[in-house]
């Protein structure tokens, strides 16, 4: 792992902890190395490693209804494949639900298996009204998006991602 990822996760780990994050989820990705070393090693955190995107979706949405702050790491290709709990826990019962995600399949991803779903990510994120956003370009902003959607005025309302 690269100075830079390390660095970048640590401040990750950190925004997370000011915003009451306690429990993460995450699914194995080597563009978020940095943001689970950290998280992992982080006491303040509990992290779940979990093996498929909807298992992140349950733990995060059963730490909602358990008042625990939490968030869930994937990567986009893998969050296209939670569309139907996504529509089925969190819309239905409007349960806000925390993620951070990597935009694997994107031009340029070495990686071919993820273009399958990476290609209609950002299409089918902007109508759905999620928060698109670089942490590179604004590192503010992941504090103002954890603190809004964990506690903030958007608790409990739709449109969240």
């Amino acid at each position: 792992m690269s100075d830079r990822a390390s660095a970048v996760g640590h401040a990750i780990a950190e925004e997370l902890a000011r915003c009451e994050v306690k429990l993460v989820a995450s699914l194995p990705d080597n563009w978020l190395t940095g943001v689970i070393g950290a998280i992992d090693r982080d006491p303040r955190f509990v992290h779940v490693r979990v093996n498929r995107e909807e298992a992140a979706v349950g733990l995060c949405s059963g730490a909602y209804m358990g008042a625990l702050g939490s968030a869930a790491l994937m990567g986009a290709s893998g969050f296209m494949t939670v569309v139907y709990a996504i529509t089925k826990i969190n819309y239905t019962y409007e349960i806000p639900l925390f993620m951070l995600l990597t935009l694997r399949g994107a031009i340029g991803d070495h990686h071919k298996h993820h273009i399958s779903n990476g290609l209609y990510f950002a299409r089918c994120s902007t109508p759905s009204t999620c928060l698109m956003r670089s942490w590179a370009r604004q590192p503010t902003l992941l504090r103002s998006l954890a603190a809004t959607i964990t506690r903030g005025p958007m608790r409990g309302r739709w449109p969240f991602c």
